[in-house]
């Protein structure tokens, strides 16, 4: 007897569905994605969804259908916040900085999220320097981390940017499209760090090598 996608209990089994099955249920299956993991079926499958995690670049590269690479990244989204690299949170970066470009607003929401989820540990000793971070990650590595990403970010900006955003004072008036996702970005970047942070990252970046 054939399961209904909301029968289905495991992760793997719906990211099979998302990326074999026709649009519809392909729809459906990451819409479950969501349900099963905060429901009690979801329980100790920890290793499953880190090996999709780890996985999705290469997954995601290997899809045609616009539609579909929209179900698996949303699908991977819902379940970033638990993939097991704790002292690499930046190992899906260059994934995610492409997908912040793509033209399908719904991919580069989901990769702005999981972008945005890293921001707060990332920036834990710049916002309460006077804490113990022994049990996080070592400040040098998230400051070299941050300073990538806010290398990057600054690239697309200049890459992205048109004369018709000039006309724009606010990042939230702007037209739905890649510049505006990496302005989000960038400014949910700025809340965490400071601007004297900020600063500093600037000034890094423009030393020369």
């Amino acid at each position: 007897m054939v399961k209904k996608i909301s029968e289905i209990n495991t992760f793997t089994e719906l990211f099979k569905l998302i990326l074999n099955k026709d649009k519809e249920d392909s729809r459906q299956a990451a819409r479950e994605v969501r349900k099963l993991l905060y429901s009690s079926r979801s329980d100790n499958q920890f290793n499953e969804i880190g090996n999709i995690v780890k996985n999705a670049q290469k997954t995601c590269a290997g899809i045609q259908e616009d539609w579909r690479k929209e179900n698996f990244v949303t699908a991977v989204s819902v379940l970033y916040f638990l993939h097991p690299k704790e002292d690499q949170p930046d190992f899906l970066f260059p994934w995610l900085l492409e997908l912040i470009q793509h033209e399908n607003g719904n991919i580069r929401r989901s990769a702005e999220r999981m972008i945005v989820h890293e921001l707060g540990p990332l920036t834990v000793h710049i916002r309460f320097p006077n804490e113990d971070h022994s049990d996080r990650m070592d400040p040098e590595k998230a400051d070299f981390i941050l300073l990538n990403l806010f290398i990057n970010l600054n690239n697309l900006l200049a890459t992205l940017w048109k004369p018709t955003y000039k006309k724009y004072k606010y990042i939230d008036s702007l037209p739905t499209s890649p510049y505006k996702t990496v302005s989000r970005i960038f400014g949910e970047m700025e809340d965490d760090c400071g601007l004297k942070y900020m600063k500093k990252l600037k000034n890094l970046a423009v030393m020369p090598t």
